[in-house]
């Protein structure tokens, strides 16, 4: 049975429980990366912003190399289901993820609502069964949350400020939770003010060791800060702070948002169109304070008394009918849809091939009526590698609805290169199987070509450079929308129904 296929050539780095790596060690947008371990497991957890499934959860025996398991928002941004989807940009901030009494607890900000918590079963592994996320703070700017439960049980919740919307930026608070940490049971205080020094101070992560409260923390922003560490003897301070990782004369900018695993740091580096691509450090304890890296520099490379093991990955399992969330006959979550998932974007077809009497199966994306492309909530949308020139390849046709006495829907579908701006390669609408390709250079400028054989082809339109979304960065994939019409009746639209393009395969292949 055909299934719709990525397959990557790039090189990664792995590792067993002694060996080392190279950064970067996920050459994509993981934004706001926080990983914990539970036995011999660990997890990761990143911003998701708008995009669905939101919350998704990679999973590594060896902390270096990674695949996506699972997401915690499978459907909806919480806040905006009654949407099409939730405004670019806004949604899912800085998650934190934990392990406290045999269930995970994922924390996160959104700068419009407040801070939210997702619980999960009873369970020491993922993928696992999620509740409901309950807000569990309410408040315009409240973001990168992250809890501590105590010694004595107590829980405590730090968390950052938006500027954009508090009107206030660059402190961090502490309040008490409910021992289960879904409630507020003391408000906030202020526990440390990055005026002057330290600008834009967010991200935290509470930990406590050897009698110490710990928080790590980014400030001075995403391009060119540093990263903080805090600490005291109490929960509400007052914090001494260090310093502890910073550019130095690497030439990895402003290594941000930490987490804080064993030996292990991890943290993210904002390469621009490519997005936020997450870096590994060696983390070392003196005197009380971490040092990360080289001596608080970022290293490229790690071996200490490792060894370092290179091999092509070969992702044979990107893009088809996969499990997620315990349940069979969905997409693998390496694809995200731009808005919120409704059941009238997709269809996993199977036909019986009337040569062969086979079985093929495809994905079909029905046309969804959108302003314009660009804010289209269906488009369904793959990360793209960072440092690299790529391929993307796909083997699609285009139905259109039947026009009848009302040809006004134009209906268009094929591949799409999204960020800020996007550039479409629109398949022909005559129901014929076409090749489509986007050819991707290492500085991101894109040019688009289709053929009826995969033999020859041919170049449509100008080369295009692609640019960043908001906050996140740029995407390649597939869209199948149409214009908006509105009906003066309710009961007769005209536009009742939707044309749809059929994917057979995607195929990115990655320069090594």
């Amino acid at each position: 049975m055909k299934k719709l296929m990525i397959f990557f050539a790039a090189m990664v780095v792995a590792m067993s429980a002694a060996a080392g790596w190279t950064n970067p060690i996920l050459p994509y947008d993981y934004s706001d990366p926080d990983v914990i371990r539970v036995g011999k497991n660990y997890y990761m957890t990143y911003s998701t912003f708008a995009c669905i499934p939101g919350l998704q959860i990679l999973h590594s025996r060896d902390g270096v190399e990674w695949t996506i398991v699972d997401a915690a928002l499978p459907d909806t941004v919480p806040g905006y289901g009654h949407l099409d989807a939730c405004p670019a940009g806004c949604g899912v901030w800085a998650p934190s993820i934990r392990h406290h009494q045999g269930r995970f607890y994922i924390y996160y900000g959104d700068p419009d609502i407040g801070i939210f918590c997702i619980r999960s079963e009873k369970t020491k592994t993922i993928p696992c069964r999620w509740e409901p996320a309950v807000l569990v703070k309410r408040g315009k700017g409240l973001i990168d949350p992250c809890p501590l439960w105590d010694s004595d049980g107590r829980c405590y919740l730090v968390h950052a400020f938006a500027g954009s919307r508090a009107g206030f930026k660059s402190a961090l608070a502490v309040c008490e939770l409910a021992q289960d940490g879904l409630s507020v049971i003391r408000e906030d205080r202020l526990v440390f003010d990055g005026h002057p020094d330290n600008p834009t101070c967010e991200g935290p992560k509470f930990h406590k060791k050897d009698g110490y409260y710990y928080i790590f923390c980014p400030a001075g922003g995403v391009k060119t800060g540093w990263q903080l560490c805090l600490r005291s003897r109490t929960v509400y301070g007052p914090y001494e702070w260090r310093r502890v990782l910073e550019q130095g004369s690497t030439d990895i900018n402003a290594p941000h948002q930490g987490a804080w695993v064993d030996d292990k740091f991890y943290h993210f580096q904002d390469v621009g169109t490519a997005g936020r691509i997450v870096h590994l450090q060696p983390l070392r304890w003196q005197d009380g304070w971490p040092v990360i890296g080289n001596n608080g520099e970022p290293v490229t490379k790690y071996e200490g008394q490792m060894y370092d093991v290179r091999r092509m990955y070969e992702g044979q399992s990107k893009v088809r009918r996969t499990d997620v969330r315990c349940t069979k006959g969905d997409l693998s979550p390496e694809w995200q849809w731009s808005g919120n998932r409704k059941a009238q974007y997709y269809y996993l077809a199977v036909e019986t091939d009337s040569a062969s009497h086979m079985a093929k199966d495809y994905i079909r994306l029905f046309t969804y009526p959108a302003a314009d492309v660009q804010t289209a909530p269906n488009l369904l949308l793959h990360k793209i590698p960072a440092n690299t020139a790529f391929t993307v390849t796909a083997r699609v046709r285009f139905m259109p609805r039947p026009q009848g006495k009302n040809p006004k829907y134009n209906e268009e579908a094929g591949l799409i290169v999204h960020g800020r701006q996007s550039r479409t390669l629109p398949v022909p609408a005559d129901g014929q199987w076409w090749y489509a390709r986007i050819e991707v250079t290492e500085s991101h400028l894109c040019r688009f070509f289709l053929s009826p054989d995969q033999k020859t082809w041919t170049e449509q339109g100008a080369p295009f450079q692609a640019v960043a979304g908001e906050w996140i960065g740029a995407k390649v994939g597939m869209y199948a929308v149409r214009e908006r019409v509105e009906s003066t009746s309710p009961y007769k639209r005209p536009d009742n129904d939707a044309g749809w393009l059929d994917v057979d395969w995607v195929e990115i292949r990655v320069d090594s």
